[in-house]
């Protein structure tokens, strides 16, 4: 019983987390009113595609450490990492941080890029689910940019 509790938490503490961070930046979210650069996708695709994203996450870490009980530094770049991700948000929608949330981005593409690099030596298949959620925070770098830059007020 102990095993599949703690499967279910790896598999779905990303979405869970990510639900809660929702929770507490949804009155703030202005990405209607923001100028945008070409390729913005419109805003019901961003919960869509978080929810997938935080499930791919979490199927990933959960079939890593059915076979890798123990490695903490890995698992504290993943943890890390999905601190980062998580903050990223409060930074860019609740403090309007927007400059600061281009480094605090840029932070978690290395920090994404590292754990597939870890993944990929340990569990390939682990690092195969990661790799849209690196595609897509690399969208989101791409994104994050843009709208810092658009939206700048002298």
């Amino acid at each position: 019983m102990k095993k599949i509790l703690q499967t279910l938490f790896y598999l779905f503490f990303p979405l869970f987390m990510g639900v809660i961070v929702a929770f507490f930046i949804r009155n703030h979210i202005d990405y209607s009113t923001l100028v945008k650069p070409a390729f913005a996708p419109p805003s019901i695709l961003f919960p869509i595609v978080w929810v997938i994203l935080y499930l791919l996450m979490g199927l990933s870490y959960s079939l890593y450490k059915k076979d890798f009980e123990k490695n903490e530094f890995l698992d504290g770049i993943y943890y890390f990492q999905l601190f980062v991700n998580l903050l990223w948000s409060i930074l860019f929608f609740l403090w309007k941080a927007r400059f600061f949330a281009i480094l605090w981005i840029l932070l978690l593409d290395v920090l994404v890029l590292y754990l597939l690099y870890l993944f990929w030596n340990k569990k390939k298949i682990s690092a195969l689910l990661n790799l849209p959620y690196l595609l897509w925070i690399l969208f989101a770098t791409y994104l994050t940019i843009s709208i810092a830059v658009l939206n700048f007020k002298s």
